[in-house]
């Protein structure tokens, strides 16, 4: 009876296991059990995830160099970090278009997660080369009239990124000088006329030059190295000095500094770097947000799975006028309150 009775518990033991190990599969089985099962692995992956990113940019000088450095700190931002899982092949064309199109093509040769093109001519190399990787562009004046995308609002292709001109830009800062500073009749323009975005905002500053009976002179270059001379030229014929967006002459904007101070002639820019180095004023932004703007297209890319060709084209829309103080006593500019009234950002915007 006892044998009888200790088989029994034994079996009914085994039975019980069995059973429990059929319902732990059976449990398996449901959606509930399966999802931490599954979500961790997937976590882990997303987390192990590297990129590859490759820039190509026409030259180094502050503007440029902001907008690369903002658009980096988009992607730190979101986690996506240079030299922990982030990969960045930086180019720097050096203002040298044999040398932009060499850079465009090996970008090209190579597997990238995604390209940026900064500023135009760069932006129109990588464009025409890189076919496969998704593409954004900062720092071009004009994405249309440059061909780099044929609509802003939905671009197509492989292609999107941020224009670093809004048109009002110009026309604000020419008003600027004509409401404020009614003793200059011509502007003197150093300009490389190679540089089809530069070629554009003179003709915008021409036309709202004109409006005022304001005429532009201009002073053409074809390299860094003839800036300065350009600007020495302007001595005598012009009232004011002006500068677009305009790489080749960026690059070499110190000189144009130099005799603007020497010879009391203000100084007008298109872009915030180039006033707080020591130009009078413009009417812009800064750079860096403008780069981050773009990182933050490309997190929408890399980690949300965005395309460009439906992402929109966008512009700066916070302009204001930046007025340099220190330059405008340099330059001979008695600043009045009218003008710093016009600054809508006072703290910011008006350096001393």
């Amino acid at each position: 009876m006892k044998k009888k009775a200790l088989a029994s518990l034994v079996l009914s033991a085994a039975l019980m296991l069995v059973a429990a190990g059929c319902g732990q599969k059976a449990a398996d089985k449901t959606p509930a059990a399966s999802a931490p099962a599954s979500t961790a692995p997937a976590a882990t992956a997303a987390a192990g995830k590297t990129y590859k990113i490759a820039i190509s940019q026409i030259v180094e000088h502050p503007s440029l160099d902001a907008t690369r450095q903002g658009f980096l700190a988009a992607l730190k931002d979101a986690g996506i970090v240079e030299g922990t899982n982030l990969k960045v092949d930086f180019n720097n064309a050096q203002g040298d278009q044999t040398n932009n199109l060499s850079i465009a093509q090996k970008i090209a040769s190579a597997d990238n997660d995604l390209v940026l093109g900064i500023a135009t001519p760069s932006a129109q190399a990588v464009v025409q080369q890189v076919k496969k990787a998704p593409i954004l562009f900062a720092a071009v004046t004009d994405p249309l009239a440059a061909k780099i995308v044929s609509s802003v609002d939905k671009p197509g292709g492989n292609v999107s990124g941020a224009s670093d001109t809004n048109p009002m830009a110009v026309a604000q800062l020419m008003d600027f000088v004509a409401t404020n500073m009614p003793k200059i009749k011509t502007v003197g323009l150093v300009i490389n006329e190679g540089e089809p975005n530069a070629v554009i905002m003179a003709k915008n500053a021409e036309d709202s030059l004109t409006k005022h009976g304001i005429k532009l002179v201009k002073a053409p270059v074809t390299n860094t190295s003839e800036v300065k001379q350009a600007a020495q030229s302007l001595v005598g014929r012009a009232d004011a000095f002006l500068i677009t967006l305009d790489n080749t002459v960026v690059s070499g904007v110190d000189g144009i500094i130099q005799i603007a101070n020497d010879k009391h002639i203000p100084f007008f820019s298109s872009d915030r770097d180039t006033v707080e180095k020591g130009a009078f004023a413009t009417v812009g932004f800064k750079y860096y947000d403008h780069g981050y703007q773009v990182g933050q297209m490309a997190v929408d890319i890399l980690k949300n799975g965005k395309k460009p060709a439906d992402m929109k084209v966008t512009v700066p829309e916070k302009l204001d006028l930046i007025l340099n103080l220190k330059a405008a006593k340099a330059q001979g500019v008695e600043v009045t309150d009218a003008m710093k009234n016009a600054v809508k950002d006072k703290e910011k915007n008006i350096i001393q």
